[in-house]
């Protein structure tokens, strides 16, 4: 099981690397680079899904003490579901920049 946990803190980690370079850079990866028309924003939903896999492999492996699942479960989708959110608005939103 610590396998498991232990590559979706890796998966996490990543997302987090990916949201902060797009939302200090503007960079995102090349499949997505043409639909996305926000890329802070884009960045900041990234992120808000990138950190729920860090932090619950952080209470598996005991490195911060876990709080109860409620707070727990409806944290973390919290998160996630608020990251998709605005992963689309950076998608849906027109560009600033004027072609």
């Amino acid at each position: 099981m610590e396998w498991v946990v232990g590559s979706g803190m890796l998966g996490g980690l990543l997302l987090i690397a990916l949201g902060t370079a797009s939302i200090r850079t503007g960079w995102t990866l090349p499949g997505v680079g043409r639909r996305v028309t926000r890329p802070s924003i884009y960045g900041l939903g990234v992120l808000l899904v990138g950190v729920p896999c860090v932090i619950q492999g952080l209470f598996y492996f005991r490195i911060v003490p876990s709080p109860p699942w409620e707070v727990h479960f409806f944290g973390a989708n919290a998160f996630v579901i608020s990251g998709l959110l605005l992963m689309g608005v950076g998608q849906m939103l027109p560009s600033r920049h004027r072609s």
